[in-house]
Parts: structure tokens; sequence; C-alpha cells
């Protein structure tokens, strides 16, 4: 499979809109994250977290530069392969079961039906749905329906996992979860790429954190280093990963 990055963005730049209205998301936005990395990817509302994640999975094209996963063009059939992805809001058809919903995409992934029937009741279980797999999803909550799409996203056992906004729709109990799971895939030494509003997850999560804002990287840290570093920031006070990220924004707001 080579020694690729399991994500390698180059010089990305993200437009929409013409003219005097063309808006540039995504400025010049360059980074890395290497297999078995955990990445958290933070930044305010419209900093170009989601157009970012969108154009690895192939949603739309760069306007500039390059994306690739594992060595491979973001979009295409070999990289998707690889991928579990889950968007922040996850939409079902109400009248399927979530057993149906799993082996759909299981299906789409390539897996047979005896290998699906084995997994799907060790999946939902997982996720916090044991015993759930014959109920419509009419029925499930936003964040029932959150831990579906968490399934949907591991059941091939992918090398490289994309979630835009991580815990969107999870209670606590929720997130506790989700927490176990990719702990356990951390130590798999699977791949996980996130973004996140919840600077918690990211700092008990990630081995390394990315900054954006106005669609430009701002910082980019091992999560040890940067802990070290707000212990002794502020004057010797210490400070948290909020009042540092937001050191960072704030000043860029204002210029």
């Amino acid at each position: 499979m080579g020694n690729h990055a399991a994500i390698e963005v180059n010089q990305l730049h993200i437009g929409y809109g013409r003219g005097a209205r063309r808006h540039l998301a995504v400025a010049g936005l360059t980074f890395q994250v290497e297999p078995g990395e955990t990445v958290g990817f933070i930044g305010p509302n419209g900093a170009g977290k989601s157009s970012t994640i969108k154009t690895l999975m192939g949603f739309q094209y760069p306007t500039e530069g390059t994306v690739r996963l594992f060595g491979e063009q973001a979009g295409s059939i070999a990289a998707r392969r690889r991928i579990g992805y889950l968007p922040e809001v996850s939409l079902y058809y109400p009248f399927m079961k979530a057993r149906e919903v799993l082996e759909l995409y299981g299906g789409l992934q390539g897996l047979d039906r005896a290998t699906l029937k084995r997994r799907i009741p060790e999946l939902l279980e997982r996720v916090g749905l044991a015993g759930k797999g014959e109920t419509l999803l009419k029925h499930f909550s936003k964040g029932m329906q959150q831990r579906v799409g968490i399934a949907q996203a591991i059941i091939a056992d992918p090398d490289l996992l994309i979630f835009d906004e991580l815990s969107s729709g999870l209670d606590p109990v929720g997130r506790y979860d989700l927490r176990e799971v990719l702990l356990e895939l951390k130590r798999r030494n699977r791949t996980i790429f996130f973004s996140s509003h919840e600077l918690y997850e990211v700092e008990s999560l990630c081995d390394r954190v990315i900054m954006i804002h106005g669609g430009r990287k701002v910082a980019d840290a091992a999560v040890p280093e940067l802990m070290e570093q707000l212990k002794a920031g502020n004057g010797g006070r210490g400070q948290s990963l909020e009042e540092f990220f937001m050191g960072l924004i704030r000043p860029a707001e204002a210029a």
C-alpha cells in the first residue's frame, strides 16, 4: 500500500460563487495526517472545516490545490474504499430498520451477508443500540440516529475515519460511548480525523490538533506538547485549551 500519509492536503483553496460575490471558504490550507494518528480539526463556525471535509470525501472539487488519501486522489474509488464517514447530520429513510440501514451500507462496502449477520448485532451493541436492530428509524431520536451513523461509518473496519462534528446530537452518555469506541479504534491503529466544537473531546482523544480560522491554518500542534505550553502559559497560571483557542481566534477577528 506504500508509505503515503493517510491525508495529504496541499495549498487547498475552496471558493464559492463568482465575481464580486465570490467567497473563499478555504485559503491555502496545507497539512498531513499520518497513518494511526487521531487528529482534531477545530475552528469557529464558518472557518472552513466542513468545506475541507467535503473535499476530503470527494463531494466537491478544490478550486486550487491537491487532496490525497493514502496517495490516492480524494473522491476516487480507491480512496473511498478505505474511509468511514459520518456527516454532521445523519439522515436515513424513516421506514427502514436499523439493521437494514447497516446491511445497505455494509453491502455497498463489499461485505457479504454472512459477515453482516455476524457483525451488525455486535456493532449495535458497541454504539449503545443493543436490541434495536428491528426498530424503525422513525422511532429513533436524533442521538440514536447519530449512533446508527457511527455504526455505518465503522461497519467495514476502514483504515481512516472522518467525522464532521463528532458528537452532534449525542447526550453525555452517547458522547462517553462514542469516546470508548474511538479509543478502541485508536488501540487498533486506525486513523481518525474529526471536527468538533467539544474541546474536551479533542483534548482527551487526539494526538494532534489543527486549528483553522477564516479558511487558514492558525495552529498545528501535538496535544501533549500543546498541553505543556498551556500549563506554562498565562503568566505561569496556566490556561485551558478553550482559552488558547480563543486567544488565537479573537485577534484574527479584530484584525
